[in-house]
């Protein structure tokens, strides 16, 4: 920041030096930078707001010699291997480029996008002299260009890409250059670049929070999945941060962050993401207590965050000096929280973990990682340090200052060579920083010896063989304090193991299915793959598999899953069948179907429910294509093979149903004659596939015969009619069988009951027909009517409703209605479902017949019933004291006179 004052010290914090006072009082120094490749030169840049300049020194800050600047420099980038070439980003989007230190510069080029300027990189440019930028163009749009740095005229610049990017996109990282040319994701980060593969973040449109990981061949053009819904988050200025870790010395080995169903959940892979499992928690904790964690309920979870300042050890760390040791926040539980955090430690790369501390503390590896030191993290002064001999098992207290620090951070963490770290703060709000050196060196006696270690062999809950190798480290014996050499933790590896199946990830175009094989994706198209290739010759055909590039296992099964040299086809295929095992076009929903398929071609089959998958050697599936539908239906299965000379398609529709249980009709009770009504069925399940359904009215022999559930009739006799109906499905068959009752005319009226009734309501057809039954006596006990001229129907679903039908021996007038509904208005007509259970029984305002006659048409539509006075008025009271299907035993109907005497009438219902 501007206005700092620079310290400089050559002898690990001994002495410092202000820097401020050789380079004048009156200069105000912003930033400083030392040369990566000889820290012998530093540069040191002013305050642009006072002076734009800066000052260089060849002698390790010994002097500076000052240069005038032209340009406000934003930031600088140091060449990889050249210790003089530098390229300089200004405040106003200008490139500039100097050879010598800094001491003279030269316009690159301006409207340079922030960031995305890069050297030439070792394997991808012919010449060292080679600058890749992305610059901003008109309307928002992006170009990217590479020259010579010191000639970046339009004349010699060069577009390796013609057309325009998408802003902000230009990625140079070892021997690759990313670009982005269209909006086929919300957003793509690039990982890593280690042995000649690509990982690539990508959050596809519905993610928010979350990216998927892809992993590329060694050209970087293909992509396959790695992991999915990968924990994503904001990052220093604006950067998005990944939850992908990996472990430092040792190949393959990473830990990441996933969603699962809401929950954020820790997985480790120790073969470059081809499989990743939960982390085991600890067996106890701090105190010696049994931890109860079971997977997949439970687990431990990590924080993966790296820290962005040089000062503080982050989240996690662990150091290709201390391979296996991983160090890191976390909790052990559902999922990962920030409450009730923990430190945690690992010494075998993952497999088992001990809980070091019960809240966050900062942990530097010393001795090479042979030993580790800890301090607090805490917004609260300290006064101690604490340090391990045997990989965090024990603890050493000690104390670093008599007063007590306000730790801002660590100067110099341990290095490769040094025993001494710098550890810096300040006593109080209102003091200057303090630095506190710590030398070590008086702790460890001597050098170490081969007596001084033991080995041990790389595992993943228990398997020995990774990446295709056995791989044995070296490690310092629980509390030796001897100082490592650099060349002293190199991992020994033995002979390479026997290829399997789990040596092998899937292909480009082929996703790993859950019984764990390689199926090709249904978009990948594989005879695109042999399009170039000419009758006679051979190509390499993948077999959906291809053998990790970081993997060194040999024989065993590499022949089955390598690539294999087939013939160039010479005509087109012919000759293609497609059948299903048991030879029939029906099959069962839920269950596996298995389709047999007949030709040497690469093979696609659509199952036609937008599944479709290519196979290079169907031949060599012994046991057919399997295929499990989800919903019924009609489907259209196809087969086609093709190759570069044309193709075949063949077809079979299949019926896909499941297992008809049950089926109802549904028919009015009482119909008038040659009047047509509608049949309709009800199927549980209801959706079971094709169905045929047939019909028998009466006593007919012949039955129609329909594909629909629905059915219009029209009886042409009065009298009591049978409809029956069969459905059948495959080989189930169910029956269902209706009275209807056909009239010349009749009235009817719709009921009502209160809404008690409904919570009692079991919605099958017995207590249907037993209310029906019960309200019809009432009504013929309170009225006098007739029960022959009385039919009641209880209409399925809620709220319950019933229909109630009038039908006279002759042309009746209005009067037995108009009794009808005086009782039910009334509220006379009522009945006790069981103690406490009072049902009264309405009738609605409108009715849906309330004068039919099949000889005049002239009486449909709404009448209007007036209610009528009678001196006549029934109460029913029925108690219904328990309620089954053919056992209402004990009703009374009671009927009121005008003197308010009573008579009973018992009846049996």
């Amino acid at each position: 920041m501007p206005g700092n004052t620079f310290f400089l010290s050559t002898d690990y914090g001994t002495t410092y030096e202000k820097l401020n006072e050789k380079v004048g009082t009156k200069t105000i120094l912003s930033y400083l930078y030392v040369s990566p490749n000889n820290k012998m030169k530093i540069m040191l840049l002013t305050d642009p707001e006072v002076e734009s300049s800066l000052l260089i020194s060849l002698d390790e800050g010994a002097s500076y010699q000052k240069y005038s600047l032209a340009f406000d420099i934003l930031s600088l980038l140091f060449h990889p291997e050249q210790e003089d070439w530098i390229l300089a980003y200004s405040h106003d989007q200008k490139l500039y480029v100097s050879v010598e230190f800094g001491r003279r510069w030269q316009l690159v080029h301006d409207n340079v996008v922030p960031n995305r300027f890069y050297w030439s990189r070792l394997g991808l440019d012919k010449e060292q002299g080679m600058i890749h930028l992305e610059i901003s163009v008109s309307d928002g749009r992006s170009q990217y260009i590479t020259c010579k740095l010191q000639n970046c005229s339009d004349g010699n610049k060069s577009k390796p890409f013609p057309g325009f990017i998408i802003p902000d996109s230009l990625v140079v990282q070892d021997e690759y250059v990313f670009i982005q040319v269209g909006f086929y994701c919300e957003d793509l980060q690039i990982i890593s670049t280690d042995d000649n593969q690509v990982v690539a973040a990508i959050q596809d449109w519905h993610q928010n929070d979350s990216y998927n990981l892809y992993m590329s061949e060694s050209r970087g053009l293909f992509f396959t999945l790695m992991l999915e819904d990968v924990v994503s988050s904001g990052g220093p200025e604006g950067n998005i941060m990944i939850d992908l870790y990996e472990v430092a010395g040792i190949k393959g080995v990473f830990l990441s962050n996933k969603v699962v169903e809401n929950q954020v959940k820790t997985y480790i892979t120790y073969n470059k993401g081809r499989d990743w499992r939960l982390l085991q928690a600890p067996a106890t904790d701090l105190q010696g207590n049994k931890v109860y964690c079971e997977q997949p309920y439970c687990s431990l979870h990590l924080h993966l965050h790296v820290s962005e300042n040089p000062y503080t050890s982050g989240n996690i760390v662990s150091k290709d000096s201390a391979p296996g040791i991983i160090i890191a926040s976390g909790v052990v539980g559902p999922e990962l929280t920030n409450a009730n955090v923990s430190i945690f430690i690992t010494s075998d790369a993952g497999n088992t973990w001990r809980e070091v501390f019960q809240e966050e503390y900062s942990v530097f590896f010393l001795n090479q990682g042979g030993s580790l030191v800890a301090i607090r993290h805490t917004p609260l002064p300290i006064r101690h340090i604490w340090l391990s001999f045997d990989e965090g098992r024990n603890w050493d207290k000690y104390s670093f200052t008599s007063s007590p620090l306000y730790v801002d951070g660590v100067l110099g963490e341990p290095g490769e060579d040094t025993l001494i770290m710098t550890i810096f703060g300040h006593f109080s709000h209102r003091s200057e920083w303090q630095l506190v050196k710590i030398d070590f060196r008086s702790i460890f006696q001597q050098r170490c010896t081969s007596d001084d270690y033991l080995t041990w062999q790389l595992h993943n809950e228990g398997e020995v063989c990774i990446m295709g190798m056995k791989r044995i480290f070296q490690k310092l014996k629980a509390n030796v304090r001897c100082v490592k050499a650099r060349d002293q933790y190199i991992s020994q590896m033995s002979d390479s193991c026997l290829c399997t199946e789990a040596d092998f990830e899937c292909d480009y175009g082929f996703e790993r299915q859950i019984d764990g094989t390689c199926a090709p994706a249904f978009w990948f198209v594989h005879s695109a793959t042999s399009r170039d290739c000419i009758a006679g010759d051979s190509f390499l055909n993948t077999t959906g598999y291809h053998r990790a590039l970081s993997n060194n296992c040999t024989e065993g099964n590499l022949l089955k899953y390598s690539p294999r040299r087939q013939k160039c086809p010479s005509q087109a295929p012919k000759g293609l069948q497609l059948f299903t095992n048991e030879g029939t076009l029906v099959a069962t929903l839920g269950k596996n179907v298995t389709f047999l398929v007949f030709l040497e071609e690469v093979i696609t089959v659509d199952f036609g429910d937008g599944t479709a998958i290519s196979y290079v050697n169907i031949s060599s599936i012994d046991d057919g294509v399997k295929h499990i539908y989800s919903k019924v239906g009609i489907y259209q299965v196809s087969a086609t093979a093709n190759n570069a000379l044309g193709f075949e398609r063949i077809v079979l529709y299949l019926h896909v149903s499941c297992q008809l249980e049950q089926v109802q009709l549904s028919a009015p009770s009482v119909v008038i004659k040659n009047k047509a009504v509608n049949l309709t069925t009800v199927l549980q399940p209801s959706d079971v596939g094709t169905v045929t359904y047939y019909w028998w009215f009466d006593n007919k022999t012949e039955p129609v015969v329909t594909l629909s559930g629905a059915m219009p009739f029209t009886f042409s006799k009065e009298g009591t009619h049978t409809v029956t109906v069969q459905a059948s499905v495959g080989n189930t068959v169910h029956q269902d069988q209706k009275r209807v009752s056909v009239y010349d005319y009749f009235r009817s009226h719709v009921l009502a009951f209160s809404s008690n009734l409904d919570e009692l309501n079991p919605g099958v057809s017995e207590w249907r027909e037993d209310i029906a039954r019960v309200v019809k006596n009432c009504m013929v006990q309170v009225t006098g009517i007739s029960e022959d001229q009385l039919l009641v129907t209880v209409l399925p679903g809620l709220p319950t409703t019933a229909e109630i039908f009038i039908v006279p021996e002759k042309r009746p007038s209005d009067r037995l209605s108009q009794v009808l509904l005086s009782a039910l208005n009334q509220d006379l007509i009522q009945f006790t479902l069981k103690p406490g259970v009072q049902v009264n029984v309405y009738a609605t305002r409108l009715s849906p017949a309330p004068l039919v006659d099949s000889s005049d048409s002239g009486h449909s539509g709404t009448a209007v019933i007036m209610l009528v006075s009678v001196v006549l008025m029934g109460l029913a009271a029925f108690v219904i004291y328990k309620f089954k299907r053919y056992k209402i035993l004990g009703t009374s109907c009671s009927t009121k006179t005008q003197g308010g005497e009573s008579e009973i009438r018992n009846a049996r219902c």
